[in-house]
């Protein structure tokens, strides 16, 4: 113990230590935020397995079944034969049209919040004449008679009434399922009778359906218009495309979408199912207005700066002051440190997230405070003490407000403190230490 008195070097590298030794405590910490994080998660899913999941609409598009002939060769007798094959020609609107009001609402799962919402999507557009000779198709293999207009729909529970098309002046009902799984797996069909590709097919319908958390849609028309309305004030706007007009304000949001098909990598006609779609999805996230798990993390990865500058100030306190602090007493300074952590992520689920870091901070700051003060006797160096996690504190709390600007901030911030410790340090002789 008498060395590590006399010895600045050796006093030095136990510091180190202390400090490598409590990364072991914040990892745990962090392992913790991550855990509290998947159980919102659960929570959240739970709720919207009940509710309805989040909502992918896609379509409407026509399906068209023909008859395709392959020939099958026999490697026992080298003979073939001709198999006759169902697929699919899918065909898109020429104008689509999509108008929709979401009206969300919270709900809870123990202390976890879950947005879920009700909405009313009213579609209509047109199927404009199509050449399917463009398909190498021969007409007598296509069965115009079993035509189907599909509706994608990702999570079915959540459609809350029956939905029918006008079709042509005509009113339809839709049935559950798809006519064939080539662009969507889940959704609802109508059987068209009738149909011609050379006729002027307009249509409309109105969808009443649950959802949580977001809505996409996917751009099948030559031309897409979208608008979509709601009273969330913290939307998101995410997918391929986002929206060309909106506004976002206390009352709510409102936003525009225009795609046109040369915006897209898929044709107005195709068929079989090797055409990908799914990657045009564009829509409203309904985010939450804080997120107190990803800001907690954040936080906790600046637990080494909090524990190198703090063990370097009472490092100076002993150096410039004649005074000794224990290695007990770096490390129990080090965990309540660490603790703040701890309290930060308890307190932000049930309060907001700045006046959780409110509170653990001002705890931490007057239990090292006084711990400093009870073992050196000394309101000067537990002011130097406070003062020192107290503009750390800030400074990270500015830090986790500037997202764009967090790395910018960051360096200057690290720059000027290692400048501080550099002129503060300026006159110490490290070879003559003991006088």
């Amino acid at each position: 113990m008498k060395n590590i008195k006399t010895n600045v070097y050796l006093k030095l590298g136990v510091i180190a230590f202390l400090v490598l030794i409590l990364l072991i405590p914040t990892s745990i910490v962090r392992s913790l935020i991550k855990e509290r994080e998947n159980t919102q998660l659960l929570a959240i899913s739970e709720v919207s397995e009940k509710w309805g999941n989040g909502q992918e609409i896609t379509g409407p598009f026509i399906s068209i079944p023909y008859d395709k002939y392959l020939k099958k060769y026999s490697k026992k007798d080298s003979t073939s034969t001709v198999v006759r094959v169902r697929e699919y020609i899918h065909l898109l609107p020429k104008n689509l049209n999509i108008k929709g009001n979401i009206s969300p609402e919270k709900k809870y799962r123990g202390i976890y919040e879950v947005v879920v919402y009700d909405s009313k999507v009213k579609v209509s557009g047109n199927f404009s004449e199509i050449d399917l000779s463009v398909l190498d198709i021969i007409s007598d293999n296509i069965h115009f008679d079993k035509a189907t207009l599909n509706i994608g729909i990702s999570d079915l529970k959540g459609i809350e009434k029956q939905v029918n098309v006008n079709w042509m002046n005509k009113e339809l009902n839709f049935n559950s399922g798809l006519s064939n799984n080539d662009v969507v797996s889940s959704g609802i069909n109508v059987k068209l009778s009738n149909f011609k590709t050379t006729d002027f097919n307009d249509f409309s319908l109105s969808i009443s359906i649950k959802g949580s958390q977001y809505l996409y849609f996917l751009p099948f028309g030559k031309t897409t218009d979208v608008h979509i309305k709601s009273d969330w004030t913290t939307p998101s706007f995410t997918g391929k495309y986002l929206p060309d007009s909106r506004t976002v304000n206390e009352e709510g949001f409102d936003a525009k979408w225009n795609v046109l098909h040369l915006n897209r990598n898929y044709p107005q006609v195709w068929k079989g199912d090797g055409v990908n779609t799914l990657s045009s999805y564009f829509g409203i996230d309904l985010l939450l207005p804080m997120d107190n798990y990803k800001k907690s993390d954040r936080i906790s990865k600046y637990a080494i700066l909090f524990l190198g500058l703090t063990f370097l100030v009472f490092f100076f306190i002993e150096i410039l002051n004649k005074v000794f602090i224990h290695p007990v007493q770096y490390i129990l300074v080090g965990l309540a440190i660490i603790v703040f952590y701890v309290l930060l992520l308890s307190f932000s689920e049930h309060v907001y997230f700045n006046i959780a870091y409110l509170m653990a901070a001002l705890l931490t700051l007057a239990s090292v405070s006084l711990y400093v003060y009870a073992i050196l006797k000394s309101k000067k160096l537990a002011s130097i003490v406070f003062g020192m996690l107290l503009i750390l504190y800030l400074f990270i709390f500015i830090i986790i407000q500037l997202e764009g600007y967090a790395l910018l901030v960051g360096s200057i911030g690290l720059f000027t403190i290692l400048s501080s410790v550099m002129y503060f340090s300026r006159k110490i002789d490290w070879y003559n230490l003991k006088q």
